[in-house]
């Protein structure tokens, strides 16, 4: 496999410079030749023979999506398992990704103008590693491109479920500035936006062509207590619902024997009302008033991009972009001292137990002996987090185009870098030194000086950062021709070094933090790759497409990803389409270098003492793998297109994708329940109480998914105007994967076993256009799903669809000007109600705004 890699390397490398040699005759101009995703070879766009989703920069004005994820993500191929920046208290906070089929972020490829772009600073989910959607510019889109089915052939590792090709205006002349304020009626959150597009120079006239983009955005923050529904945080009466309380304050492990008096936010509480199992009084409290639910931001991103006409065949061209965001957020509320304390012990890369007893004369002890004792220290006030990120990324170039070959040379460079900033943290020694001296009252915190406090608390950074350095060279051309066409031809070669560093404080590597969250990795690798392409026109209306690519990574070794298509067009009216391929994932690098990461995290707890079957709380201790193996699939899709008359296409498209080998981590719940399996993994207390489970990254085994995807469009035209009715469907039929290593296959499809995965997922719209007005009516859907985990026959079994409606419009009849309105969630409707999602919704299908009112302008200065 070495040997072949190398090979085809070296073809690679070699096609693109024969090429410059080879080719100087001007470029053919009587045939528009454009390059899809998903191909090398630049063909006619009606040959293109993969299921590509197109969104151009009119269809995401129209959509009244605010920004770049929030488009990808109502796509309906965006199944679910996708994360954005409601999950405030991830170790990626502030960020948002795109999951095609379901199948995770680290499944979808991002790619600029067809290139890669480094992936965020940090993992989410301890594992996945993905490019942050919030880094990228939006004014400088020309379009989105959406390959839904495999493309490791082409485009290497990371790209099983497909790829989303955002495609930067190759040229731009004038200039063109705009504004956007909104609303949300509901919890009173604003936004600001503010864009800027100016270019200049006609590459074939002048020789040249420059441009700039710049866009801002800046939203307020949004608490768990800005949102009426949510605030209380009592969901009695809906089902599987609950009173959503925090006990605290109290002696040993029985909640009711509580301190003397209520502090802080603490009410007198019957227990029955939080357990209904259990009697007697508490202290406990609302925990919604230190929840966000979306962080305040401020982003801004510019773009700057150049071409220089060398010749009459070749350019040069740069492009640099540039993001910073920054995001601000109540991280949790104080401290909560309970017998699972723990700090972190470097020398020996584990967690080491803090004291949590009150010793023999501390005032708040009323006993003649130690007690252990359960509280928040409500006196030090709440914990935040603002994560600041930095996103760059250079590309510089040398293409040609003439009538033998095509080809490009680049080389590139893209970073990620993260300063995360926390504040009011508490400082482990501090803390030990006043529990033993009496120093520091836990049951009338009052009586606290400012001093005193001030010796508790520690401001933390952790700094983190992800590097892509790569060469890319590409050529195709005609190897000749047959009866039915030309015979097109593309080859590559590409050399790529990863890098991922993410640190963390000196006060956590000190063990000076209490109750710690980690996640150090530090690792690297080299990457070559070499892939070749054909299309072969066996008939005037049936075409073969084959690709091959091989990989060689210094971590794990080999890859190799063949693919194999098929079109066929009987009628001028019906194309048919078929593909098979091979793909792979390559181990992130926190799942196979050196890594280490501590988080909590909750699980049924059949053994607990106090609370049998129900949800508890435990440290989490991952750490990396350096055996593990990369994640290998099988690809299958199978479509038609339909297109009777010029304004009406229907298209469907069957999926099915199979991978082996998928990297992940045991259900928490298996190892809870079945200790003696997993010796040394389950750590109990000495009253029997769940305190840490450590796990490593492992093969667990195979999963597949399968499904359908719809796209229609009909359009009309009248007198007034143009009427344009487009839907996007997918339907998923299967997706099963194991709980556990060589577990049995556990289907998700209709359920959030896996994640919340709808079957049923769409958006469909009617725009109507008439001289000067265009508006739009878009309705998104997304199917219930069944609950997987339920605590009891009265919990909640099935989990409600939605249909949120979007409605915008433009006035562009002054000169220059372009007047928008729209209403996001025209009706004003709430998520659906889920017992088991920690707030009250699926954060990975829907989020908590209401009706919110959209105001902008824009203006063309040429």
């Amino acid at each position: 496999m070495m040997k072949h890699t190398l090979l085809l390397a070296g073809l690679g490398a070699a096609l693109p410079f024969s090429a410059l040699a080879a080719d100087s005759s001007a470029p053919d101009n009587t045939l528009e030749r454009v390059t899809i995703t998903g191909s090398n070879i630049r063909a006619s766009v009606k040959a293109k023979a993969n299921p590509v989703q197109l969104i151009t920069a009119a269809d995401i004005a129209k959509s009244g999506k605010a920004d770049l994820p929030d488009v990808l993500r109502s796509l309906a191929v965006n199944s679910g398992n996708s994360f954005n920046e409601q999950v405030t208290g991830s170790f990626s906070a502030g960020t948002a990704g795109v999951s095609l089929r379901g199948l995770g972020q680290r499944n979808t490829l991002v790619l600029v103008n067809g290139k890669r772009v480094s992936n965020y600073a940090t993992a989410q989910e301890l594992q996945e590693t993905f490019v942050d959607l919030n880094a990228l510019p939006l004014k400088a889109v020309k379009r989105i491109e959406i390959l839904k089915d495999g493309a490791s052939a082409i485009y290497g590792s990371d790209a099983i479920a497909g790829v989303v090709n955002i495609i930067l205006y190759p040229d731009y002349q004038g200039a063109e500035a705009g504004v956007e304020f909104s609303r949300d009626s509901s919890t009173g959150q604003n936004q600001q936006k503010f864009n800027l597009l100016a270019g200049k120079g006609d590459l074939e006239q002048d020789g040249y062509n420059i441009w700039f983009a710049f866009d801002s955005q800046k939203r307020g923050r949004l608490d768990q207590t800005d949102v009426s529904w949510l605030k209380d945080n009592d969901f009695r009466g809906l089902p599987g619902g609950s009173l959503n309380r925090a006990v605290t304050n109290y002696y040993g492990s029985d909640p009711t024997n509580r301190f003397p008096k209520a502090v802080g936010p603490l009410q007198d509480t019957d227990y029955s009302t939080l357990n209904p199992a259990k009697s007697g009084r508490v202290w406990a409290y609302n925990p919604a008033q230190y929840t966000t639910l979306m962080p305040a931001i401020e982003r801004y991103h510019a773009a700057l991009h150049g071409s220089y006409r060398l010749n009459a065949t070749a350019e040069a061209y740069a492009e640099f972009l540039y993001g910073a965001s920054h995001a601000s957020a109540i991280f949790a509320g104080p401290l909560s001292l309970t017998s699972s304390l723990r700090a972190w012990d470097a020398a020996n890369q584990k967690l080491v137990p803090i004291s949590t007893t009150l010793p023999v004369g501390h005032p708040d002890n009323p006993n003649a002996a130690p007690t252990p004792f359960s509280t928040v220290l409500f006196g030090q006030g709440e914990r935040d987090k603002t994560d600041s990120t930095s996103f760059r990324r250079l590309l510089a170039g040398v293409k040609g185009s003439g009538d033998k070959w095509d080809w490009d040379v680049s080389g590139l460079y893209s970073d990620s870098r993260l300063r995360e900033y926390a504040y009011n943290f508490v400082n482990r020694y501090a803390y030990e030194a006043l529990l033993q001296n009496g120093g520091y009252s836990f049951t009338d915190p009052s009586k606290n000086s400012e001093a005193v406090k001030d010796s508790l608390r520690i401001n933390t950074l952790r700094p983190a950062y992800y590097r892509v350095m790569s060469l890319d060279a590409t050529a195709s051309t005609e190897l000749g021709r047959l009866p039915a066409g030309p015979i097109g031809f593309a080859a590559g070669y590409q050399l790529r070094r990863e890098v991922m560093n993410a640190g963390t404080s000196w006060q956590m590597l000190s063990g000076t933090e209490l109750r710690p969250a980690l996640d150090l990795i530090d690792g690297s690798r080299l990457i070559q790759a070499a892939y070749s392409e054909l299309n072969v026109p066996l008939l005037k209306n049936l075409s073969l497409s084959a690709a091959a690519r091989a990989d060689h990574y210094s971590d794990f070794g080999n890859a190799f990803s063949p693919k194999l298509g098929l079109r066929y067009q009987p009628l001028e009216s019906l194309t048919l389409r078929g593909s098979v391929s091979k793909g792979f994932r390559a181990p992130s690098l926190p799942e196979i270098t050196q890594s280490t990461a501590v988080s909590y995290s909750s699980a049924q707890d059949p053994f607990d003492p106090v609370t049998p079957g129900r949800s508890v709380s435990f440290t989490h201790l991952v750490v990396a793998n350096p055996a593990i193996k990369p994640e290998r699939s099988n690809n299958l899709n199978l479509g038609f297109v339909f297109s009777p008359t010029a304004s009406t296409s229907i298209g469907v498209d069957y999926y099915r994708i199979r991978q082996k080998d998928v990297i992940g981590l045991e259900d928490p719940e298996t190892l809870i329940r079945n200790p003696q399996a997993y010796p040394g993994q389950v750590v109990r207390d000495s009253q029997g109480r769940l305190q840490s489970i450590s796990q490593k990254f492992i093969n667990l085994s195979s999963q597949s998914t399968s499904g359908f995807d719809l796209e229609l469009s009909q359009s009309w035209k009248f007198a007034p105007g143009k009427l344009t009715l487009a839907a996007q469907w997918t339907r998923l039929l299967s997706f099963s994967k194991p709980l556990q290593q060589n577990g049995p296959q556990v289907e998700g499809a209709g359920s959030n076993v896996h994640g919340a995965l709808p079957r049923w997922k769409g958006q469909t719209s009617a725009n109507w256009e008439a001289r000067d007005w265009s508006g739009t009516l878009t309705w998104f859907h997304t199917n219930g799903y069944t609950q997987a985990t339920r605590d009891d026959d009265n919990d909640q079994a099935w989990v409600k669809g939605s249909d949120t409606f979007n409605l915008s419009a433009s006035y562009k009849g002054f000169k220059r000007l372009t007047l928008t309105a729209a209403v996001d969630n025209l009706t004003n409707k709430r998520p659906p109600w889920d017992a088991h999602s920690g707030v009250y919704f699926n954060s990975s299908q829907y989020d908590p705004t209401g009706r919110t009112f959209i105001l902008g302008a824009q203006y063309k200065l040429d």
